[in-house]
């Protein structure tokens, strides 16, 4: 290969890399503190899908809003919300991004473009379809993301927010996280067609499947549709296919996934995938571990701040609730 043409997609990967692993092990910090009881209540994870998050980001400006569902940690980071403010959320501290009060299924990091999770299955695209609306009528070129499941895709109100959203040709990416399983049921057994992105053309809008695994692809995918649709074209969908190596929320034993599927699936995630493609590029095996270890010191130190921010005020609960 050309050094001069791998130094830039080395240093993007290297990028990537980084974003990824922080992701990553943010998560599993959390899974950490969940299972000591620190962390309370429902946690669902993102582990395994992280280039997704990171390479649809990527192709974004810092002027663009991303909604995500209830897994929503890995759009948050890669939104760039700080992690000890994000950890700090899900302790219930008052350094969290909502002070404490929206945990781990509800928060939002609107001072990073990150306007919040929901978790009624599909709710979010509904929510996102307003700000494309407005940010069609304020005219400043603002495009508006959103991602469910693919099991969100049989949902009443995402077939609506895609058919209004085409209709008045919306600034709005839809991005379909599907890792082939609604919850605990594979998605091949609950419609006809389990390809998702062929349901785009049923609204008027462009649809294309592609490996949510690499994010260079990730992000070439997205770069062009939100380019369409700052150019006044209308929004589209990206079925991102990857697999989550955890379960649906935490305490899930899986017990649906066939024998040595998820084996295979850590074989071509995300971090192993770009390690290897680094390598090629001639990153030293020492490097990679140095960048893990540099993240992994970062997460470490996010989460002792977290943990030594004071609690949120119960007394102050019903504050922002009404006018």
């Amino acid at each position: 290969m050309n050094p001069e043409r791998a130094a830039p997609e080395r240093n993007v990967l290297l990028r990537h890399l980084e974003a990824m692993i922080r992701i990553r092990r943010f998560e599993e910090k959390v899974m950490e503190l969940r299972k000591q009881q620190i962390i309370v209540g429902s946690i669902h994870l993102g582990i395994g899908q992280e280039a997704l998050y990171v390479g649809a980001h990527a192709a974004l400006s810092p002027e663009d809003r991303v909604f995500a569902t209830y897994r929503g940690h890995g759009w948050a980071l890669a939104c760039g919300a700080p992690p000890a403010a994000l950890m700090a959320e899900l302790l219930g501290r008052e350094t969290g991004v909502c002070k404490g009060r929206g945990g781990s299924a509800h928060f939002s990091a609107p001072d990073w473009g990150f306007y919040g999770e929901n978790s009624i299955v599909g709710a979010g695209a509904a929510v996102a379809l307003g700000a494309a609306l407005s940010a069609k009528r304020e005219g400043k070129g603002r495009v508006v993301l959103t991602a469910f499941g693919e099991g969100a895709m049989n949902q009443g109100a995402v077939h609506e927010a895609m058919n209004f959203a085409a209709y008045q040709d919306l600034p709005l990416i839809f991005v379909c996280e599907n890792n082939t399983y609604s919850e605990l049921t594979p998605t091949r057994r609950m419609v006809r067609n389990d390809q998702m992105y062929q349901r785009a053309a049923a609204y008027g809008m462009p649809g294309v499947r592609v490996d949510g695994n690499d994010p260079e692809a990730m992000c070439r995918t997205t770069a062009s549709f939100v380019a369409a649709a700052r150019r006044g074209e209308g929004p589209a969908l990206v079925e991102a296919m990857t697999q989550r190596l955890v379960g649906h929320y935490y305490g899930d034993m899986q017990s649906y996934r066939p024998k040595g599927e998820l084996a295979e699936a850590r074989k071509a995630e995300p971090i192993v995938r770009a390690r290897q493609a680094l390598r090629q590029l001639g990153v030293s095996a020492a490097e990679l571990d140095a960048l893990e270890t540099r993240v992994n010191d970062d997460i470490e130190a996010a989460t002792r701040e977290a943990l030594e921010a004071p609690l949120a005020d119960p007394q102050q609960a019903a504050e922002h609730l009404y006018a």
